[in-house]
């Protein structure tokens, strides 16, 4: 909480307004890819007596980590480059996330270029490590529905 024990200018608040709007897109992107799941995998996990957990986490979920690298991978730079939340609900200049710390960076009346570009390169220097981690997840991830056969 902040100084004021309100959600205005501090992290938590930024927190739950991510998770309140990136929730629905993850749960629209798993379901629709736990839909397109085989059906058979169930009834033969069904068929050798597990239940519906053991289903969930021993047959949806190692099939699901394609899915979930992608989505990983799209949340985090989603959330990592969030600039208006940022300036909306923040007020300190301490408690911004780094891309809406760029903005600073920027003159009233003149902008380095330079090291704005610099600060740019920098920022996204995290977001390439995390794609580059997870790519070979990422790609199979997007390329899972592309082929029928």
């Amino acid at each position: 909480m902040s100084d004021s024990e309100l959600l205005y200018d501090s992290y938590w608040g930024l927190i739950l307004v991510n998770v309140a709007f990136q929730c629905g897109f993850c749960v629209f992107v798993l379901s629709n890819y736990m839909k397109a799941l085989p059906h058979e995998l169930y009834e033969a996990a069904m068929v050798d007596g597990a239940n519906v957990w053991r289903q969930y986490w021993q047959v949806t979920m190692p099939l699901c980590r394609p899915a979930l690298a992608a989505l990983a991978t799209l949340e985090v730079t989603w959330i990592y480059n969030e600039f208006f939340w940022a300036t909306v609900l923040m007020r300190t200049g301490d408690k911004f996330p780094v891309t809406s710390s760029l903005n600073n960076l920027r003159g009233e009346f003149f902008t380095d270029n330079n090291l704005v570009s610099a600060g740019s390169v920098l920022v996204a220097i995290p977001t390439l490590v995390i794609f580059f981690l997870l790519q070979k997840q990422f790609v199979r991830g997007l390329t899972l529905g592309a082929s029928k056969g």
